[in-house]
């Protein structure tokens, strides 16, 4: 008899989780670098917060924010050498000669990235606070800025999966950390977008999809509850999400099917 949906599920998370954290070599930098990044940045944040007009008088507040986005983008890495290394070892064809679900196999697959990326999402929350940023929003506000961050890190991982489907590479997957730490350090991440003077940067900042979620996560520490900024942020880290399970899953149908 089949396995229901939600036993592939159930099984094939538990094994991602488990194979996921049996690597720390693979996110134990992801924990690190966020708050390093914290850290380094807040250092400027006397002379940014004196511009006229700047949103908050703490800047560890303003861009706590854009780091909870940051420590998300580790998760293309580690969801794509996941399955990546599945390619390679040939236990994706052995598992396409089981009634498992391709579908239920590539979403199973972001279990594991899901549970580190909010253990580090509340971890760089955690050492902000602590360091004097607040949340406008509240208590509410913190439970939705993890709901946001682990949306965003599932965005990542979906897309870091469908590179390494594609290619069948894990290693192809390592450049897109890089482009995502691209366009987060060309994005709103460390000046509002109303206050760069640069219209290139200011132009380049506004077509970003990255700049997005940083300013809905933002909203909730400085707005409180800004519906617009979190409709917009969650929406694009949505579409991003949908684009690469069903890309992932179409690529794992060919695969498997040659």
């Amino acid at each position: 008899m089949k396995p229901s949906l939600g036993t592939q599920f159930g099984k094939l998370a538990r094994r991602s989780i488990v194979g996921t954290l049996r690597q720390p070599v693979v996110y134990v930098p992801n924990l690190v670098f966020p708050l390093f990044l914290l850290a380094v940045m807040s250092g400027a944040g006397d002379r940014v917060t004196a511009i006229e007009g700047f949103p908050t008088d703490s800047y560890i507040t303003f861009v706590l924010g854009g780091m909870m986005v940051q420590s998300a983008a580790g998760a293309t890495t580690m969801a794509g050498l996941g399955i990546g290394t599945d390619i390679q070892s040939g236990f994706l064809n052995r598992i396409a000669m089981t009634p498992v679900s391709g579908a239920v196999l590539i979403t199973a697959q972001l279990s594991g990235v899901a549970v580190v990326g909010v253990v580090q999402g509340f971890l760089v929350l955690g050492v902000g606070l602590v360091a004097g940023a607040h949340v406008e929003a509240g208590a509410g506000g913190a439970v939705a800025l993890i709901g946001l961050v682990l949306l965003v890190i599932l965005a990542f991982g979906a897309a870091g999966m469908f590179v390494a489907v594609k290619t069948g590479a894990p290693e192809r997957v390592h450049p897109l950390f890089s482009i995502t730490l691209g366009l987060l350090f060309m994005s709103s991440m460390a000046m509002p977008r109303d206050l760069i003077q640069e219209d290139w940067f200011k132009t380049i900042a506004t077509y970003n999809p990255i700049s997005y979620p940083i300013e809905a996560a933002r909203s909730l520490f400085i707005n409180g509850w800004d519906t617009e900024a979190l409709a917009l942020g969650a929406g694009i880290a949505g579409v991003l999400l949908i684009v690469g399970l069903t890309g992932s899953v179409r690529s794992l149908r060919r695969r498997t099917a040659a």
